[in-house]
């Protein structure tokens, strides 16, 4: 007992960042090797997913940057406190417009399970800050990192604008080197000052943060083998509403834009179930995609 201890405090010494890594490894193997994972890799994605991770995520970064702001000031997540560079809520109001149009606010999902993500973010941030750092770290340096990767495969594959709309979560206007920053974020988060007990939770947290996608999928595909949610059938897909702009010139015959428009127009399950599904599986694969890549 006594090596162990000895040598569970010399692999608690190493930086935070390094330990975070480590501890989330097995997750992260489990995320990369899902059929949606490869799919995703392969250019294989809907909309429908799209929008709905887009939605899930709006609500997920707004509990959290709601919850760094209340605790800016505080010494446990102080060092950390990058909301120029980092902060996502404002993108993904622009995207939430551009795919849903100006009412999105009272038209976007929110699923069970996002919130219950959501109401973590709030607990810790209010109860545990110093825990916050976990969700931050795995969050924005993800997709800082990976969700470049996935930012190019989804434009190409959903065939979204050249200029970026609908991608603006993926765009970090205030990071001019991702790399430097990303040192910068390692080197502040290594100096906050906690003792190894608070490591060891913060390394939890970030375990739980770090969604295992493979889990979730298997659950996706068993009901899409079953055909049905606890004995029930699926409900038929429904329309699910998108961008309209200028209806009388998109509808006009063989308009361009009335083209453009049906590439928008996709038809998403109404299963809850299925949905808080689809949304997890792509909220891992963002992460797993980037934490990696750190």
């Amino acid at each position: 007992m006594e090596t162990f201890q000895t040598h569970s405090s010399e692999s608690m010494s190493k930086d935070l960042s390094e330990l975070m890594k480590e501890a989330t490894k097995e997750v992260h193997e489990q995320a990369e090797n899902t059929p949606f994972m490869k799919n995703f890799q392969k250019g294989q994605v809907s909309l429908h997913e799209f929008k709905l991770v887009t939605a899930s995520l709006y609500f997920i970064y707004s509990a959290l940057e709601e919850e760094i702001e209340r605790n800016k000031d505080n010494p446990v997540y102080a060092p950390v406190y990058f909301p120029a560079e980092l902060h996502r809520k404002a993108a993904l109001e622009e995207d939430l417009e551009y795919f849903y149009g100006s009412n999105w606010r009272e038209e976007i999902p929110c699923p069970e399970a996002t919130q219950k993500y959501v109401e973590r973010l709030h607990y810790v941030g209010k109860n545990h800050p110093e825990l916050l750092v976990a969700h931050a770290y795995t969050r924005y340096l993800g997709d800082l990192s990976g969700g470049q990767v996935l930012k190019k495969i989804a434009q190409k594959a959903l065939q979204l604008p050249s200029t970026g709309e609908g991608l603006t979560f993926f765009t970090f206007d205030g990071v001019s080197n991702a790399t430097k920053f990303k040192q910068l974020y390692r080197s502040r988060m290594n100096a906050l000052e906690m003792d190894l007990a608070t490591k060891k939770r913060v390394l939890e947290e970030a375990k739980k943060a770090f969604v295992p996608s493979s889990q979730v999928f298997e659950a996706l595909q068993e009901l899409v083998s079953k055909g049905q949610e606890n004995g029930q059938p699926v409900q038929p897909k429904a329309e699910l509403r998108t961008r309209n702009v200028n209806k009388s010139y998109e509808h006009a015959p063989g308009n361009k834009s009335e083209k453009t428009n049906k590439r928008h127009i996709d038809m998403m399950p109404t299963t809850p179930l299925v949905r808080w599904i689809l949304a997890l599986s792509f909220l891992a694969t963002t992460v797993a995609v980037g934490l990696f890549a750190m």
